[in-house]
């Protein structure tokens, strides 16, 4: 890879694929390939095959897909494993046929087992039961997974799939009905505190241990994997600690400043026990967060208040909603 290549960022507006973004061109790569949904629709096969025919893109990051908490997981199954699926599918495949050497594959920790053994090594993949609250999106994951795996052993194509954390940062989705846990949290406590609501109500028991990560310290992992050759093909990236969501709760609860209480809906799923990373194979090649979880959660706040002026409006009725 060099400062002239070709790179095609699929789902560049989302959180994933904006930090990549910043990444990259602070990286010093300018050459980006980036298509809105209203030209280049990544589940219709023809139109991914024709966009790839005309680029001719060299390096391909897949960071475009469906995503969510439990309660769109639980809403929209058949969309999320049907979206998902085809965008790994018609990007891969695309990908390949015009040559892409190096193809970057953004899975998530959902992927392992919902009992696998914590800290989750990258040897875990299909070891046990997934977690049911999200399996339609961790199965079409791990269809994306297996088809980087497939080209890499046939054709030797350098695919590689990072397998990030719960991320949050700059530019997350602050909807309460479909967001993941941190910025839900932060939607709820900043509507409840302009509101003078007395608490907020958060599903399930707070118990769970989750380990959370700024996206940008995941785009300079992406951008280290891409800049170097590797044996595995395979890659955690976590922070390497992990807190109960009450925990997760009370620091976003201070940091936002909302003084009421917090109210934990037990008859809701709790999801996975605990989910903490082995990224000791990231580690090895160098890399390292930069951003803590209260450092981040700040910036995350920041960027709610600045970019995100009609989550103020959102009444306590709608909120409550979220999933945790």
């Amino acid at each position: 890879m060099n400062p002239d290549s070709k790179i095609f960022v699929a789902g560049h507006r989302g959180l994933v694929g904006a930090a990549l973004m910043r990444t990259l061109r602070a990286g010093g790569y300018q050459n980006i390939l980036i298509a809105a949904h209203k030209d280049l629709d990544l589940t219709e096969q023809s139109e991914v095959e024709d966009y790839f025919q005309k680029s001719r893109p060299d390096i391909v990051i897949v960071a475009a897909g469906r995503v969510g908490g439990i309660l769109a997981n639980q809403s929209e199954p058949d969309e999320f494993i049907m979206e998902n699926c085809a965008i790994a599918l018609n990007v891969i495949r695309a990908a390949y046929s015009i040559g892409v050497r190096k193809l970057l594959y953004l899975g998530s920790s959902c992927i392992y087992p919902r009992m696998a053994a914590n800290p989750i090594g990258e040897e875990a993949l299909l070891t046990g039961q997934l977690e049911e609250t999200n399996q339609w999106y961790a199965i079409a994951k791990i269809a994306g997974i297996k088809m980087c795996q497939a080209f890499r052993r046939r054709h030797g194509c350098d695919y590689l799939t990072a397998m990030p954390t719960n991320l949050f940062g700059p530019g997350d989705r602050y909807d309460a009905a479909r967001s993941h846990v941190l910025p839900a949290l932060i939607a709820r406590f900043h509507a409840a505190k302009q509101d003078g609501i007395p608490s907020v109500t958060c599903w399930g028991s707070g118990s769970p241990r989750r380990e959370f990560l700024y996206v940008d310290d995941l785009a300079r992992a992406c951008l280290l994997l891409l800049e170097n050759e590797t044996v595995e093909d395979l890659f955690n990236v976590g922070f390497g600690s992990d807190t109960t969501i009450k925990e997760l709760a009370e620091m976003v609860k201070q940091k936002v400043g909302y003084e009421g209480e917090i109210d934990w809906d037990e008859s809701k799923p709790d999801g996975t026990p605990q989910k903490l990373l082995d990224s000791s194979r990231i580690r090895a090649l160098g890399w390292r967060p930069q951003v803590s979880l209260g450092q981040g959660i700040e910036l995350a706040y920041r960027d709610f208040l600045e970019n995100n002026p009609l989550a103020c409006a959102e009444r306590n009725g709608r909120l409550a909603l979220a999933s945790c």
